[in-house]
C-alpha cells in the first residue's frame, strides 16, 4: 500500500476524488476519510471498516465557513466553534436540509470536526468539500496506532498519508443542540473547559 508525504495533497486529493478512501492522523488518533459528496465512497468507506449502516460517519471541515455549509450553527455552537476549534472536539450539530440523507442515515444531526493540522485542511480544500472522518480500525476494534497497523487492519485503503496524531486520544463529543451543552463523550476538553467558556 503506497504511502504518501504530507505534502503530496494533489495525488491524495486524487485518490478521494474518485471515491477513494485513505488514512490520515488527525490531531487525536489516526483517521481514515472518504468525501462526503459522494455516496459510493461512503460506502467504500463503510467497506473498509466494516462499519454498520446504522453508524453514521463524522464529518470533518477544514474551517468554521465550511462547517456552516452543512449545519446549523447556533450561538452556542458558535461560542464552542471559537473556543475549542481546531482542537481536539468534534460538536453534535443539526444538519442543514440540503444536505443528503445518506450523509447521516436521514438523522436531523452531524457531527463535526475540523481540520487541526495544515496538510489535512490543504487536502479538504484540494477535494473541495468535506469529509468523511472516522478511527482507523475496524470497526468496533481498538483505533490503531501507526502506518503498520492501519495496514494490517485496513488492507482495502487506496493510500496513506505519513505523520503522527498528537494526542493519541479520541476528541470529546459535546452535542450543541440543546440549550445547554453536553458531553457525549469525555476526551482532552473537559466539561470545567466549556463552563468557562459559557462563563466568561
Amino acid at each position: 500500500m503506497r504511502r504518501f508525504r504530507e505534502e503530496e495533497t494533489e495525488e491524495l486529493a486524487e485518490i478521494l476524488n474518485h471515491d477513494g478512501v485513505i488514512s490520515v492522523p488527525t490531531d487525536t488518533v489516526f483517521g481514515v476519510c472518504a468525501r462526503m459528496d459522494s455516496e459510493a465512497a461512503q460506502e467504500h468507506l463503510r467497506d473498509v471498516k466494516h462499519r454498520p449502516l446504522t453508524k453514521a460517519f463524522p464529518i470533518m471541515c477544514s474551517d468554521e465557513a465550511q462547517i456552516k455549509t452543512v449545519a446549523e450553527v447556533t450561538p452556542l455552537g458558535e461560542k464552542m466553534i471559537r473556543a475549542f476549534m481546531p482542537g481536539p472536539v468534534t460538536l453534535i450539530l443539526k444538519k442543514k436540509a440540503e444536505v443528503p440523507a445518506y450523509v447521516n442515515g436521514n438523522m436531523e444531526t452531524l457531527a463535526v470536526r475540523m481540520a487541526t493540522s495544515e496538510p489535512v485542511k490543504k487536502l479538504i480544500e484540494a477535494v473541495g468539500c468535506p469529509l468523511f472522518m472516522t478511527s482507523a480500525n475496524q470497526s468496533g476494534q481498538p483505533v490503531c496506532t501507526s502506518l503498520d497497523e492501519i495496514e494490517h487492519a485496513c488492507p482495502d485503503l487506496d493510500g496513506m498519508m505519513e505523520g503522527e496524531p498528537h494526542f493519541g486520544e479520541a476528541s470529546t463529543i459535546i452535542d450543541c443542540t440543546k440549550e445547554e451543552p453536553v458531553i457525549l463523550r469525555q476526551g482532552p476538553v473537559t466539561m470545567e473547559q466549556i463552563q468557562r467558556v459559557l462563563t466568561a
